[in-house]
């Protein structure tokens, strides 16, 4: 499974590196399994549902040494010439990027791509734990966030996290501390 301390980037190959993932999704304590039945692709009345997307092909990110587990997708090298033209790449990206929720609804995040991802509520939107993709995103300062990642932060491809609750009115941020353009903003009332 990936860590902050084991991702990298090779800027002179732009090769990225990535630790072995387990095959189960990563569901955080407190949670089971069937909520993500439960909540229903549409999610349920006190589940607000967050979709992680990205579109890796498993083929061209093996061969840089990233697990990618999804049939088809974006080459490796046109991933990161977009992403250093653009700063972004659309296809990596939370669903809804802003989401209207109540005080007491749960946030579930479900990850259907092919990557490993996290759902991480930052103070400030910023980098990530990759210095490389933050570079090439035009992140340069880390959200402190992403630096105290625990092992079930990673959500693995068909994983979820159904671990944040919606405590207070006001606006909360989140981010994929891997891939930091991935972003949400949970206005809550």
């Amino acid at each position: 499974m990936c860590r902050s301390t084991c991702l990298a980037l090779a800027c002179s190959s732009l090769l990225l590196a990535a630790c072995d993932a387990p095959s189960e999704p990563v569901v955080r304590a407190g949670t089971h399994p069937s909520a993500a039945r439960v909540a229903g692709a549409q999610g349920g009345a006190d589940v607000r549902l967050i979709t992680m997307k990205d579109a890796c092909d498993p083929e061209s990110f093996g061969a840089a040494d990233v697990d990618c587990l999804r049939n088809g997708g974006l080459l490796f090298d046109k991933f990161i010439g977009q992403l250093g033209k653009h700063g972004i790449m659309r296809a990596w990206d939370f669903a809804p990027s802003v989401l209207h929720a109540k005080v007491g609804q749960t946030l579930m995040a479900v990850n259907r791509g092919g990557e490993e991802h996290t759902f991480t509520e930052v103070e400030e939107f910023g980098g990530g734990i990759v210095p490389a993709l933050n570079a090439l995103s035009g992140n340069t300062e880390v959200a402190p966030e992403c630096l105290t990642l625990a092992d079930d932060d990673f959500i693995q491809p068909g994983g979820f996290d159904a671990d944040d609750e919606v405590e207070e009115p006001g606006t909360e941020l989140y981010q994929c501390c891997i891939h930091p353009w991935m972003r949400a903003t949970v206005i809550a009332n």
